[in-house]
């Protein structure tokens, strides 16, 4: 079937629902991120913890985590995306029931772990089925639309996970509910995921001969691969450096405003918790509405004719000067309505970076190697995880002020306008 035939048939939107529904899974993999920050008042005086017993327990998810980052990307390109994302998603669910049965705070660390190796392959294989079911045309929205669900979840965990506290009252109670309800999405993943698209029992022939006809003009662009080669390649070009960098420094801001935004509008601001709950979910949804908004635009305006590198380049240095132009704002506003709003700003285009990034494997890489290539960039980006909480806390502790931390993420968006500019969006890596 030519692409005039089946441009004059209705197609089907197969691929835009399964995208949909991995939004949905990324959102319910950040609210099963935030139950036991929210819970975690209970659980610290049921189980007497210490700060520094807190602390790990909440810094746990992260040791798993990022470790199986690279492992699971390599999992993504060698196994079926359908059967990992569901297997997933159900032992991420297991596991936060679980953890409703600990009788200490050390077996619910090892949920706590079991929890950050379970959800490591949701954004590897949401990488790989972009690859699979994509065209070049449609890969941002793709990746925005699983990335948003990132600030999405951090909007609304708090608000799902403390209602549901308040309702069955009991964090254990609390805990069950979200590990079932992940379990069931899976089982939804499971019935409604396939692999490629011909496997799909709702796609028209339309919509398949769309996608595999992008597809076929793609990899006979796609330069030729040895079989088996290592992984530690890809370091040896400067676009991969410069993805991950990019990939850094969105993180490190976003995970910096995900752990302290709440004490900052309350210590320096003066929010009181009805207050505080209400902004912190605003901004975060601004996040969550750029990040959409973003793939549209790189997509549509891709699809006008626009090289990859003048889309991406212009996009990426946009929206991290807008960054770093309301976080200076933040700095020295004092009302707390206009901090609130150059929050949503900063929020908004820094997902809309964030779009963009997970929209940079599948451009870079083959569609054998997304996976792998998405394991390697998130790796990477997740020391921002480990790292940054405790350096905005020192910072915080040491001037006793938060100017420098916000002066700090000025600098790391400035930073990312220059990493972006060592990525060549237009060249498939020969690995």
């Amino acid at each position: 079937m030519d692409m005039s035939s089946v441009q004059s048939v209705k197609m089907t939107s197969v691929r835009w629902k399964i995208f949909l529904l991995l939004l949905l899974l990324v959102s319910i993999n950040y609210i099963d991120r935030a139950a036991l920050s929210v819970a975690m008042p209970a659980i610290s005086q049921e189980f007497s913890l210490t700060p520094e017993q807190q602390g790990l327990l909440l810094s746990s998810f992260f040791w798993t985590y990022l470790f199986m980052q690279v492992p699971s990307g390599m999992l993504a390109d060698r196994l079926k995306p359908r059967f990992l994302i569901v297997a997933a998603t159900v032992g991420w669910g297991g596991f936060q029931a679980l953890g409703a049965f600990c009788t200490g705070w050390f077996a619910l660390m090892l949920t706590r772990m079991g929890l950050g190796i379970a959800e490591a392959p949701i954004y590897p294989v949401g990488g790989k089925l972009n690859a699979l079911w994509l065209t070049q045309n449609e890969k941002t929205r793709g990746a925005s639309l699983v990335d948003a669900g990132c600030a999405l979840g951090s909007g609304v965990g708090a608000v799902i996970v403390a209602s549901l506290m308040a309702w069955l009252g009991s964090w254990r109670a609390a805990f069950i509910v979200a590990g079932v309800g992940t379990i069931l999405c899976g089982i939804w993943a499971w019935w409604y995921i396939r692999n490629t698209p011909r496997e799909h029992p709702s796609i028209s022939e339309a919509e398949i001969a769309y996608i595999e006809h992008a597809h076929a003009e793609e990899d006979a662009r796609e330069p030729k691969v040895a079989k088996g080669g290592s992984l530690f390649r890809f370091f040896s070009f400067r676009s991969v450096w410069g993805m991950c960098a990019s990939h850094t420094c969105t993180n490190l801001i976003f995970f910096g405003l995900m752990t302290w935004l709440p004490t900052y509008l309350f210590n320096v601001h003066g929010f009181d918790l009805k207050s505080l709950g209400g902004a912190t979910f605003i901004i975060f949804f601004f996040g969550f509405v750029g990040e959409v908004i973003a793939g549209h635009v790189a997509d549509k305006w891709k699809a006008s004719g626009a090289g990859s590198n003048l889309v991406y380049r212009s996009m990426m240095i946009v929206g991290a000067l807008a960054v770093a132009l309301s976080m200076l704002g933040v700095a020295y506003v004092r009302s707390p309505f206009m901090v609130v709003a150059l929050l949503c700003v900063a929020l908004f285009f820094l997902r809309w970076c964030g779009g963009c990034n997970w929209a940079t494997p599948a451009m870079l890489a083959t569609r054998a190697r997304t996976g792998t290539l998405n394991g390697i960039m998130n790796f990477v980006g997740n020391i921002a995880g480990i790292f940054v909480p405790i350096f905005i806390g020192y910072i915080v502790q040491t001037t006793g002020s938060y100017f420098l931390a916000l002066m700090f993420f000025v600098g790391v968006a400035v930073f990312q306008m220059l990493s972006v500019l060592t990525i060549n969006y237009q060249h498939k890596l020969p690995v």
